[in-house]
């Protein structure tokens, strides 16, 4: 595997009167969980087919596990896996059918599909049902499974396109620990499209966030946040019949805004950790009856909301700060 799984430059794809991808350039180092990040119809999609060779840009370069997917495409295919936001599997068939018809079809090598297939079975915990129909599965199951097919080839580069939309908690969460064990330990690059800010944050090395086609943000979630996020956010548990008197002051100290109330808990923003100490002796000497105070670092959707101008009225100027 190449140290850089992806390279991009410049890439640019356009639909009629709608530029989907608009000069996009971007690194992914090989080995890590990528996050690609956006609203629907940011341009997720449109780059993971240019990424694959199954779209070809109008302008730009990619080389992805160094091919090119326009010239290279059916040689790349063979080394990545692809989860799309719908399964599409044959509901008809079983589980083991599914994964036999595929394996077929990526050419897996024929000694060894019965070892890949049971395999993948327990590690996605489907043995128990593999000879039932598809279409008996619950939501989770089907998008495990559709994880296991997409691994049957045992692909260096995986891209995921919403892997956990519409499962319920217990599901999602499963499938969660599942992309991170093959990260972790299966050394494979993962580039998950997503507009599920927590699972980014929980999963992601790096992230990129797009908008209308064009890269805004790109680095390690922490990063972005020290470099987007002015201050810090306070939750602040006041006893109810205290909290006018508390709130009024908490307004009028100098370096805090946004203070926002829903009880018990006040929610402020104040420039640093040092205000700390100054803001509870307020508080306190306005009859505030505190019971908690607790500091909040900033996370990736205070980040991607600052980037798409939601949180703060100066975020245009934000996103020149960004080194990409």
């Amino acid at each position: 595997m190449t140290e850089t799984a992806i390279r991009i430059e410049n890439l640019t794809r356009d639909f009629e009167t709608v530029r989907a991808v608009d000069g996009l350039s971007l690194e992914v180092p090989a080995g890590i969980i990528f996050g690609f990040l956006g609203h629907n119809g940011a341009g997720k999609t449109t780059t993971v087919r240019l990424l694959n060779g199954v779209l070809a840009p109008d302008d730009g370069t990619a080389r992805v596990l160094d091919l090119d997917p326009v010239r290279d495409g059916p040689a790349l295919r063979r080394r990545t896996g692809v989860l799309t936001e719908t399964h599409s599997l044959d509901e008809r068939l079983t589980a083991r059918e599914n994964l036999l018809i595929y394996a077929d079809l990526y050419g897996v090598p024929r000694a060894e599909v019965p070892r890949r297939v049971e395999e993948l079975l327990a590690t996605f915990e489907l043995a128990d049902r593999a000879d039932e129909p598809v279409g008996g599965y619950s939501t989770g199951m089907k998008q495990r499974l559709a994880l296991a097919r997409a691994l049957l080839h045992e692909p260096e580069l995986l891209f995921l396109d919403e892997p956990t939309a519409g499962l319920d908690p217990v599901a999602a969460r499963r499938v969660r620990e599942l992309i991170a064990r093959l990260s972790r330990e299966g050394g494979r690059t993962v580039f998950l499209c997503t507009h599920n800010l927590a699972e980014a944050q929980q999963l992601c090395d790096r992230v990129a966030v797009l908008e209308h086609g064009r890269l805004v943000a790109l680095g390690a979630p922490a990063e972005l946040a020290r470099r987007l996020w002015r201050g810090l956010r306070l939750e602040i548990e006041l006893t109810p019949a205290s909290a006018p008197a508390a709130l009024e002051a908490l307004r009028a100290m100098p370096g805090v805004g946004e203070v926002e109330w829903d009880a018990p808990v006040a929610t402020a923003r104040v420039s640093d950790r040092e205000a700390i100490p100054d803001l509870l002796a307020a508080l306190v000497a306005a009859g505030g009856r505190v019971y908690r105070v607790s500091p909040r670092e900033p996370t990736l959707e205070d980040v991607y909301f600052a980037l798409h101008g939601d949180m703060n009225a100066k975020s245009d100027e934000r996103k020149k700060e960004v080194l990409l």
